[in-house]
């Protein structure tokens, strides 16, 4: 083959390569358009948390807003939405006080922090977060805020975990840097293990109870704490991610239904008689519920056909009914006002 017709050959073979690649750029530009045409839009715009009759999520939804944090009327929440300038992994709000686990790549690692935000969304304190982002709460006054991240591994589901729940003063900025410090009575007998694990606070009305998520022995617990006495007692076995009713005389939470596996059911526990209701959602859920009223709960599920976003459902809290969707492409949901 002379040396014009290699060079012809090769001319034919880029022209070749290069127009199958513009071929399959074109089709994933057009799958992209496709799949943001789908989702919800967000437009900026002032979100507070004081506003009434609203509701607050994380946008899971393509394009520039995604992450952010956008309001939109609770009565329609599927509804176009207003974007707020603050972005967050999780984040939870009440009273006007709002607790926002951001995470940004540093120079050698993710730089993850939680801030303590007012309703108008500026930051009142910030504190670095030893780990990655997975559970926030503000009590109902807005005077605590909680968090949990991962130190190791990447969910509950891991064979190895290890996670770190800490409780901050928003008034103050006093922190509670790591539950485990806190005095542990199991089954009424003062307790200590070098494999305790804390995760997912939710707070009473009073400004010192909670109830979260004890890890011990390969078994979780439901335990109820005492802010001012640093201390919990467990309540029942198989309980994940606590979160107490508006009316505090029940906690929604996750139950592990196979042991080994990342396979959870909500259920309800009421208080008083320690009797549990498991939920109509059949699917495992993997996250801490919200409370919208006494009678409904919302949560967090993949959405279809993707690795990386969720949709909120809900579902009533008595057991009866059918789960529907709240809001696609959504996560951290948070009543406003």
């Amino acid at each position: 083959m002379t040396r014009s017709r290699r060079l012809l050959v090769l001319a034919l073979a880029v022209l070749l390569l290069g127009g199958v690649a513009g071929v399959l750029v074109v089709r994933a530009a057009a799958r992209s358009e496709q799949t943001r045409a789908g989702d919800p839009t967000a437009a900026p715009g002032k979100v507070t948390l004081d506003r009434r009759g609203g509701l607050a999520f994380l946008n899971g939804a393509q394009g520039p807003h995604r992450g952010a944090l956008v309001s939109v009327p609770d009565r329609s929440p599927q509804e176009a939405r207003t974007a707020s300038g603050l972005s967050c992994l999780r984040f939870h709000a009440a009273a006007g006080t709002g607790v926002c686990l951001s995470s940004s790549p540093g120079a050698l690692a993710q730089d993850n922090r939680a801030l303590i935000v007012d309703s108008e969304l500026r930051t009142q304190r910030e504190f670095p977060l030893a780990g990655t982002p997975s559970r926030a709460r503000v009590s109902p006054s807005g005077r605590f805020a909680a968090w949990t991240v991962f130190v190791s591994g990447e969910s509950y589901g891991s064979a190895f975990f290890s996670t770190r729940t800490s409780i901050v003063d928003t008034r103050t900025g006093a922190l509670e840097p790591d539950l485990e410090k806190f005095a542990i009575e199991r089954d009424g007998r003062p307790y200590s293990a070098s494999d305790i694990n804390f995760w997912g606070v939710t707070f009473s009305k009073d400004d010192d109870t909670f109830y979260a998520t004890l890890n011990t022995d390969n078994q979780t617990y439901l335990v109820k704490g005492s802010i001012a006495r640093r201390s919990v007692t467990t309540l029942a076995s198989n309980v994940e991610c606590p979160s107490l009713s508006p009316d505090e005389t029940r906690v929604a939470y996750k139950k592990r239904v196979q042991r080994g596996a990342s396979l959870w059911r909500e259920h309800v526990l009421d208080l008083r008689t320690l009797r549990e209701q498991p939920l109509a959602e059949k699917r495992s859920v993997d996250d801490q519920a919200l409370w919208l009223d006494d009678r409904t709960l919302a949560y967090a599920l993949p959405a279809e056909g993707s690795v990386d976003t969720t949709d909120l459902w809900t579902v009533p809290a008595d057991g009866t009914g059918t789960p529907r969707v709240l809001a696609p492409a959504a996560s951290s949901p948070t009543r406003l006002g």
